[in-house]
């Protein structure tokens, strides 16, 4: 069991958190951490390199000079590969990198995530997070008083809410997403999460398949 201190706003203690982070995945599994990381950053990749072959390459396609008595090695056309300006041997094409792993395991995976996070103090507990108005000067000076200021963060709320988005979104290095939207990969990429105590109820309550 885990007891994690739940502050307000302006960086104050106003309670604690139990939590075993077996309800949320029983054992930490590095491999399927690993590879659900690794497809979400295969799947992000744009797949549109292209080089020319020596197909398609500007050059004449005369030979270069005859084939016997000049004392050189025989050569074709200056488009060849071998050659300044020719074109590539194994020309790169486009292609689609993403792929996927199974459902139970990418779900499996973000809750690990989660619980690694729990376990290795890595998650900042807040009472609440709202503004009235989008405000960033508001959202900044909370995490400053978090002791979170400057550092690589995700923000994670119970559900989308346009005046903290709004609030938060230009800052840098900060991130905020309802916690339902986590994956392994925006979980382990920043230094710390930043949940609401309502969001972390939702996740729970989703692990353990209650409705909420």
């Amino acid at each position: 069991m885990v007891s994690l201190p739940v502050y307000d706003s302006v960086g104050a203690e106003v309670g604690r958190y139990e939590i075993d982070p077996a309800e949320l995945a029983p054992r930490i599994s590095k491999q399927l951490l690993h590879d659900a990381v690794v497809m979400y950053q295969a799947n992000r990749r744009l797949g549109t390199v292209k080089t020319k072959g020596r197909s398609e390459v500007a050059g004449t396609t005369k030979k270069m000079y005859r084939q016997k008595g000049t004392g050189n090695a025989r050569a074709g056309s200056r488009t060849s590969g071998i050659r300044r300006g020719g074109g590539d041997i194994h020309p790169r094409r486009p292609r689609d990198w993403s792929y996927r792993l199974t459902k139970k395991a990418i779900k499996l995976a973000t809750r690990m995530a989660i619980a690694s996070r729990i376990l290795d103090d890595e998650v900042v507990l807040i009472d609440k997070l709202s503004f009235e108005r989008p405000k960033t000067k508001e959202a900044a000076a909370i995490l400053k008083n978090l002791k979170l200021g400057g550092a690589r963060l995700m923000v994670a709320i119970e559900n989308h809410d346009p005046n903290v988005y709004k609030s938060i979104r230009n800052l840098a290095h900060v991130s905020v997403s309802p916690v339902m939207d986590l994956n392994a990969l925006s979980v382990l990429h920043p230094h710390k999460l930043l949940m609401t105590t309502a969001a972390l109820d939702a996740f729970r309550a989703k692990a353990a398949g209650k409705p909420k």
